[in-house]
C-alpha cells in the first residue's frame, strides 16, 4: 500500500469545494485516519461536519483498511454539538440533528475496522460520546472528559448513551448531574478509555494499539466486533444463544479454519484476508 492513498486527496477535495473545512482523511499501510480539522470551532460537530464525518466513516468501511483511528487537532478534541445548528431552531431540525449524530455513532459500531480513538485534549458532550462509541480509545494525560450539559441547560441525553455504556451508572450519573470534567485517569478508572499516556507518547500509544488489536484474520476480527456489540446489552441466557449461533458459523470461516490449522500443525498461520 502507498503511504497515503487517494482517500484523503480525491475524497476531502470534493468535500471541501462542497462543504468547506472538511476532517482530513489519511492512510498509511492498511490504517486510516481521520482527523477532526475545524480547531477555530473547537471541533464542534455541526451538521455539516456529522455529514462529513459519516461519508469518511463509510468510504473507510468499504476499503480493505484493517483500522480506524479518529483524532482532532487543536487546543479541544471536540466541544460537541455547535449551538449554532440548534440555537432557535424547530423541533424537526433538532431531532434530524441529532438523528445524524446517532448514525455516525453506530457505524462506529458497524464497520468491519477497528476503531481508535486519538484523544489529545478535552472532549465534552458530543465529542466525549464520539470517543465512547470508538471500539478502543487512547488518551494523553492533558485529555479531559465531560458531559456539561447536566450544569446547562439541555441535559446530554445522546451522548450519556455510550458514555453509560462504558463506565456504569452510578459514575455515568455523577458525569451527567455534575458536568464535571474528569481528567484521563479517572476517565481510564472509570472504564472510557483503554489506556493513558504522557502526551509526547500519544502516537506511539496508538500505534501499538491499533497493532495489537488488528492482528489475525480481518474477517473473524470484523464479524466478532458486531456480534460483540450485537450481545452486550441483551440478558446473559439472551446474549449466550446469540453468540453460539455466531461463534459456531464463524467457526467455518477461513480465518478460522486457517487459524487452527495452525495451531494444531505448529506452524505460523496465513492470513488471506
Amino acid at each position: 500500500m502507498p503511504a497515503t492513498s487517494a482517500l484523503d486527496t480525491v475524497t476531502c477535495a470534493w468535500w471541501g469545494r462542497a462543504m468547506g473545512n472538511p476532517p482530513r482523511v489519511e492512510r498509511t499501510d492498511d490504517v486510516v485516519t481521520l482527523t477532526l480539522c475545524r480547531p477555530e470551532k473547537r471541533n464542534a460537530l455541526s451538521r455539516d461536519h456529522l455529514t462529513q464525518l459519516l461519508a469518511a466513516v463509510r468510504t473507510v468501511a468499504a476499503s480493505d483498511a484493517t483500522a480506524l483511528v479518529v483524532a482532532a487537532e487543536g487546543p479541544v478534541f471536540s466541544a460537541g454539538h455547535d449551538f449554532a445548528d440548534v440555537a432557535g431552531a424547530p423541533l424537526a431540525d433538532v431531532r434530524s440533528l441529532l438523528a445524524l449524530c446517532t448514525e455516525l455513532m453506530q457505524t462506529l459500531h458497524e464497520v468491519p475496522q477497528v476503531v481508535v480513538a486519538r484523544v489529545h485534549a478535552l472532549a465534552t458532550a458530543a465529542g466525549a460520546q464520539l470517543v465512547a462509541s470508538c471500539d478502543l480509545a487512547v488518551a494523553a494525560e492533558s485529555a479531559g472528559f465531560a458531559a456539561p450539559g447536566g450544569k446547562g441547560g439541555w441535559f446530554c441525553h445522546t451522548p450519556m448513551v455510550p458514555i453509560a455504556r462504558n463506565v456504569g451508572r452510578k459514575r455515568a450519573m455523577e458525569l451527567a448531574l455534575t458536568g464535571d470534567v474528569i481528567d484521563a485517569r479517572t476517565a481510564l478508572d472509570w472504564g472510557l478509555v483503554n489506556r493513558v499516556v504522557p502526551d509526547e507518547e500519544l502516537d506511539a500509544a496508538v500505534a501499538d494499539l491499533v497493532h495489537r488489536a488488528t492482528r489475525g484474520s480481518r474477517a473473524s476480527k470484523a464479524w466478532g466486533k458486531q456480534a460483540l456489540y450485537a450481545q452486550l446489552d441483551r440478558p446473559e441466557a439472551d446474549a449466550y444463544l446469540q453468540a453460539v449461533e455466531t461463534m459456531a458459523a464463524a467457526s467455518q470461516l477461513e480465518g478460522a479454519r486457517e487459524g487452527m490449522a495452525a495451531f494444531l500443525g505448529k506452524r505460523t498461520p496465513h492470513w488471506t484476508d
